[in-house]
């Protein structure tokens, strides 16, 4: 009577608030999801949550249901795991390269609950900032590529994880905090700080930048975000950071930021990962896992649905 999708569906309800987000989350028409709620409640003859409230308030029914589903989902992943180990085999090689320093905030705790449920599993994690990191993916030197700039290349895949809005980290007195937001003409005169890697690479420049054929005043390099954002903090220059690794510097008032344009840029964080590993059940565990620490860690990002697009587009100059 009760089903797993049911304890899912319930859980994503009382995460998301709103049956919309729900329905998001479990990548469902929120009139599919209004419809799978009510079956359930016709089936128990119960109601199990109040639909006027927001968020909803569950019922007695609706809350035995939601301590039932916080026992028995983790029971049902781990099982899918241990199966998948017992089918595929438990060893393989996992090295990993990261392409922006501040993914190490979400994917070191995540490096670290995966090692609990593959621990034969040789997992090795570099930066890419010193070599080329897709033909070493390609020739197999490497596994794993976090990346914001997919390259299209044969065999290798891209999995997206989540959304993230890149925007514009401030000294406390610059003169755009007196701004909404930043559009591409005012960062004429600045020095823009970024990580040390190709600049048709950075969307600064290729999405915000550059289709309006601009420049900052002078660019310089750091490879660490609390550099970057120290040198910022001091007025040495402006920065393009992810959202997420902001968080602590604004919460602690040590920098400001602001949108890149009016509706914000927004980018993609990806796995690259080569085809013929797609299906190897030690790499779809640690893609699962990686989303959902990265959910777990940070702040300010957006989940992925199938065939969507990035929430914001390319600001307008004024």
């Amino acid at each position: 009577m009760i089903e797993l999708r049911h304890l899912k569906t319930l859980q994503a309800l009382r995460e998301t608030g709103s049956l919309v987000e729900a329905a998001d989350r479990l990548y469902l028409t929120q009139s599919a999801l209004s419809h799978q709620i009510k079956d359930l409640e016709d089936r128990l003859e119960c109601k199990l949550f109040a639909r006027k409230t927001r968020p909803p308030r569950f019922t007695s029914a609706g809350r035995l249901l939601l301590t039932l589903a916080d026992e028995a989902v983790p029971l049902f992943k781990t099982a899918e795991r241990d199966i998948a180990r017992l089918s595929g085999g438990e060893a393989g090689r996992l090295h990993i390269c990261i392409e922006c320093h501040s993914c190490f905030q979400w994917l070191v705790p995540c490096i670290n609950r995966y090692r609990v449920n593959w621990p034969e599993v040789e997992l090795d994690l570099s930066g890419g900032f010193n070599f080329t990191p897709f033909p070493a993916l390609s020739r197999g030197d490497i596994d794993l590529v976090i990346t914001s700039d997919p390259i299209e290349m044969a065999g290798i895949h891209y999995v997206p994880l989540f959304h993230y809005e890149a925007m514009l980290a401030l000294a406390k007195n610059h003169r755009l905090t007196k701004r909404g937001y930043v559009t591409p003409d005012e960062m004429a005169g600045e020095t823009l700080i970024t990580y040390p890697i190709d600049r048709n690479r950075l969307d600064i420049f290729t999405r915000f930048l550059d289709p309006y054929d601009l420049e900052p005043e002078n660019t310089r390099t750091a490879e660490l975000t609390p550099m970057m954002v120290q040198l910022v903090a001091s007025g040495r220059g402006v920065a393009c950071l992810p959202n997420w690794a902001l968080t602590e510097y604004l919460d602690s008032d040590v920098i400001t930021a602001r949108k890149l344009g009016p509706d914000g840029l927004w980018c993609k964080l990806y796995a690259a990962i080569r085809e013929e590993q797609l299906d190897t059940p030690f790499m779809e565990d640690f893609l699962t896992t990686a989303v959902v620490s990265s959910f777990d860690s940070l702040s300010g990002i957006v989940r992925i649905n199938d065939n969507e697009e990035g929430p914001g587009e390319v600001p307008r100059t004024t």
